[in-house]
């Protein structure tokens, strides 16, 4: 950066402090508990262990010090290329009709609620309003530094049963919705894309309204043919950004699917994916008739459900990453 001609090539500058900015974010903090762990070793040789409020204190600090700790282990965690990267959620409603698409609007006030309270920004690229209430499908990014590195432990099937609101009767009703993770790919990751592999269709935003939406044909729908894969993008006013979001997300999914085929885990494709059904889920919110939050990958449970779908799920995210690496 001290050269003479760092900013000749502002691209690559830009692309240098961000690698620094990454890498100092990564150190300090190791650097700071070290510093704090010597500290709090002299404080130890040389306090009185009679005098209660000193060790108090060192105890306070002893605790601050460990979830410290706890929390630079989990980085370790996310070493794999593209976990620093900004990740791109889909959410699709499966079996239990509007309560299922009532449950996937839960789920994105969940994942929203999460990436405010670490400060992270969101984007909705796409939104499919249900029949009667709720969300059908939806398609937004969280931007934040290992947004995705997180966010992956989230694929899969998630399943809800509670008592419905929408139910007269008060009966007790078992929802479905997918949740699907990819991270976004920088410009420097090659994707090929023909032209003639595509198809592109555009047509009215579906919404609340106002003065645009619904009265221009600005949202855009693009098909690769040989993958299948279909992506989508309404959330602009102009056609031009909805599609540079659409190609975004399309060339994600096709680097995803590159990944996948190369580790041969072909359950885990965009091509076999399970039924948003019974027996497919990775975890359960359970409201009635007793309340509990269980992944069924780590058995790891928590009660307070009202808090976990207010964004409270770093603890699932935490034991989906320790699990992770003990089956590698």
């Amino acid at each position: 950066m001290s050269r003479p001609d760092f900013w000749k090539d502002n691209k690559k500058a830009q692309t240098l402090i961000q690698q620094l900015k990454s890498a100092k974010s990564a150190s300090q903090p190791w650097l700071g508990a070290q510093e704090k762990y010597s500290e709090l070793k002299e404080l130890i040789e040389i306090v009185d262990e009679h005098d209660s409020k000193s060790i108090e204190h060192l105890q306070n600090d002893l605790a601050r010090l460990k979830r410290q700790l706890d929390s630079l282990e989990l980085a370790t965690l996310l070493s794999e290329e593209e976990d620093p990267n900004n990740a791109i959620i889909s959410i699709h409603s499966g079996a239990g009709g509007t309560e299922a698409c009532d449950w996937v609007s839960m789920l994105t006030r969940m994942y929203l609620r999460w990436a405010e309270r670490r400060g992270f920004s969101t984007q909705t690229l796409d939104f499919l309003p249900g029949e009667e209430a709720g969300t059908k499908n939806i398609t937004f990014i969280i931007r934040g530094e290992y947004a995705y590195g997180y966010l992956k432990s989230e694929i899969g099937v998630h399943r809800l049963v509670r008592i419905s609101p929408f139910d007269a009767n008060k009966r007790r009703h078992t929802s479905f919705a997918s949740v699907d993770v990819i991270a976004e790919i920088t410009e420097d990751i090659k994707v090929e894309i023909r032209p003639e592999d595509l198809k592109i269709d555009t047509y009215r935003s579906s919404g609340a309204g106002g003065q645009h939406v619904n009265v221009t044909d600005s949202a855009v729908r693009i098909t690769h043919i040989p993958s299948g894969i279909i992506v989508q993008c309404q959330n602009e006013r102009s056609q031009h950004k909805n599609k540079a979001s659409a190609m975004k997300i399309l060339r994600a999914r096709l680097h995803e699917k590159e990944k996948e085929e190369q580790r041969k885990k072909l359950e885990a494709g965009y091509a076999q994916k399970q039924d948003i059904a019974w027996g497919s889920q990775i975890r359960s919110y359970v409201l009635c008739p007793y309340t509990m939050t269980k992944d069924h990958r780590t058995n790891f449970e928590k009660g307070n459900v009202t808090a976990v779908l207010d964004g409270d799920i770093d603890g699932f995210i935490q034991a989906y990453l320790k699990w992770k690496v003990k089956e590698r």
